[in-house]
């Protein structure tokens, strides 16, 4: 009986913290994300749009790599935006970047809703800017790069994954 009724309990509380944790909880409130929106859905737009993602994601982790506070990483990224520039003129010359508040719509990514709304952001726009995007975390870094032949990330709870191994 007391072990059903400590299984019971575990149960609640895992199904309560699986609910709690959001979004918000995974992506600070003054983070900076990084969104680079393709020309199109044609495989060479999107294939353009991996290749910049990709070199510019990896140039700026490099300039943030010790970076410890939104301020820095701020100046950093505005000091940074000229080489940002060179790198995406190695592949086109039709493009636009904006770094400040840019609008993100709502998605849904492993089962976590990220709401939509305006965030500090640096966001390249290919040609129309009409294709599916990538973006991430870029400040705290939160991606991960292309060395391990990923883009995903994956968060973890440590209660939650206490709770799942006892439960299993």
């Amino acid at each position: 009986m007391k072990n059903c009724l400590f299984i019971l309990v575990l149960v609640v509380l895992l199904v309560t913290i699986s609910n709690v944790v959001t979004n918000n909880d995974l992506i600070p409130e003054d983070a900076i994300r990084i969104r680079v929106i393709a020309n199109s859905n044609d495989n060479n737009d999107q294939d353009l749009k991996q290749e910049i993602r990709k070199d510019v994601e990896k140039y700026l982790y490099q300039k943030l790599d010790h970076v410890d506070n939104i301020k820095d990483a701020d100046l950093v990224i505005k000091d940074s935006i000229p080489n940002v520039r060179k790198i995406v003129n190695q592949y086109t010359t039709n493009y636009r970047i904006n770094y400040g508040m840019n609008y993100f719509p709502e998605k849904e990514y492993k089962g976590i809703t990220y709401k939509e709304g305006e965030y500090n952001s640096l966001v390249i726009t290919l040609g129309n800017g009409l294709g599916d995007n990538w973006w991430c975390v870029l400040f705290p870094p939160l991606c991960l790069l292309e060395g391990e032949e990923s883009t995903e990330v994956e968060y973890h709870s440590y209660v939650v994954d206490t709770l799942n191994k006892y439960l299993k």
